[in-house]
């Protein structure tokens, strides 16, 4: 089988519905499983219902009517008939989310979250389902909390892979076109989960797992992967190819083509990942495979804004030991900080972190109990795989660097 990922952006209105066609016509549908963003910004607006539940909930309906609106537009594009089988469907999936607000009992927001934030993959899936049924292209819709199983981590859950692998190769029918939704999985109680922002690529990937697939293809609106992403930096380069090791360095640093998690599953069975425009979809890209090298070999620039920078020192100008930044390791375990970067000295122990969860006042406040710590917010981080000295030059110009690590391959710079 062959794994197919399109993103937000792809479906993000009819006439992305109607191209995503043109693609699987190019590409061919045999033997095939695609999985589905949601379409174009859905998830941010769903995020506005999610705080208009838990901040203003006079605002609530209105919210998802939004949503609602934005989905039955492209429905009255895609279908002549208003009577159509699929507005019917869409609009349930609309009151199964009014209902959860209406009975839900917890506080949780990440909870809340995952049980609402599906509903853009739900109806996305839904409607290119039915689409492409209409236009002759037979396909089998599956629901993805049924087959990925997970923890109850909520908005960033982690896979059980020998249950989720069972219920793949029960579910998905090998000798046709099955389509099913990225991001999302479900817990022993079957209630939603998601894989983390960004998840849709890693759900191709646990796929490709589970199916021994012959590769994965995620079809984004850019060439391929690109050597800097093109909202930041200007001119960025084609890469024809890399390897999966190159790959995972870029991802873990921060490389928005690619989701961290979703080259692991893939190298351990060595299937290929393909990063192909779908605004061009007989061209090559790049590939991502075994052995495979750096084409061409150029500096990769990943850029990650508004960052925190924390740097602690002793209060009594004491070492920064093993035992001191375990326990600033746990704190930040303990506020599920993502961290990016660290350094330390003798007396002083710096991390540039991602606060996701909103836990920052909390932690600090932890920290300054043991330590004198400095806080500096909305901080820049750029990370330069295959660097060189101008690289790092430009990169310098006209900021004030805050902290930077070099090793042979990549430098981490921090700028104010």
């Amino acid at each position: 089988m062959h794994i197919l990922k399109f993103g937000g952006a792809s479906v993000k209105d009819a006439d992305g519905v109607r191209n995503l066609e043109k693609v699987l016509k190019v590409v061919g549908t045999e033997k095939s499983l695609i999985v589905i963003s949601a379409m174009g910004k859905t998830t941010n607006a769903l995020e506005k219902v999610i705080d208009h539940y838990f901040n203003s909930k006079h605002e609530l309906q209105s919210s998802i009517q939004d949503v609602k609106k934005y989905h039955n537009a492209i429905l009255l594009d895609l279908f002549e008939n208003e009577a159509h089988e699929v507005f019917k469907v869409v609009s349930n999936l609309f009151r199964e989310l009014s209902d959860f607000f209406d009975r839900n009992k917890s506080p949780d927001y990440s909870f809340v979250y995952d049980q609402t934030i599906g509903y853009g993959e739900l109806v996305s899936t839904t409607i290119v389902s039915y689409y492409l049924n209409h236009r002759g292209i037979k396909n089998k819709w599956l629901d993805v909390r049924e087959l990925i199983k997970t923890d109850n981590y909520y908005r960033n859950a982690k896979v059980h892979w020998e249950t989720t692998q069972s219920k793949i190769l029960d579910a998905v029918e090998k000798n046709t076109l099955n389509i099913t939704q990225g991001f999302l999985g479900s817990d022993a109680n079957n209630f939603t989960t998601t894989l983390g922002r960004e998840g849709s690529d890693y759900s191709a990937a646990i796929f490709a797992f589970c199916l021994n697939a012959k590769g994965v293809s995620i079809w984004k609106d850019v060439p391929g992967v690109l050597n800097a992403d093109p909202r930041y930096f200007e001119n960025p380069t084609l890469l024809h190819s890399l390897s999966y090791e190159e790959a995972i360095e870029l991802s873990y640093y921060g490389a928005s083509v690619i989701h961290p998690k979703t080259l692991q599953p893939l190298q351990r069975k060595e299937i290929p990942l393909y990063v192909k425009s779908f605004l061009n979809p007989k061209n090559k890209g790049t590939k991502v495979g075994k052995a495979l090298e750096l084409s061409p070999n150029v500096p990769c620039y990943i850029l990650r804004k508004n960052q925190i920078l924390i740097s602690v020192s002793s209060l009594d100008f004491s070492y920064i030991v093993e035992e001191n930044i375990s326990h600033i390791f746990k704190l930040l375990h303990l506020y599920k900080m993502k961290v990016r970067s660290i350094q330390n000295s003798a007396i002083s122990f710096s991390v540039c972190i991602e606060n996701n969860y909103d836990h920052l006042e909390p932690l600090i406040l932890q920290l300054k109990a043991k330590y004198n710590v400095r806080v500096d917010q909305s901080v820049d981080l750029f990370t330069v795989r295959h660097y060189t000295a101008s690289a790092i030059k430009e990169i310098e110009k006209n900021k004030t660097v805050l902290m930077k690590q070099i090793t042979p391959e990549t430098v981490q710079i921090i700028t104010k």
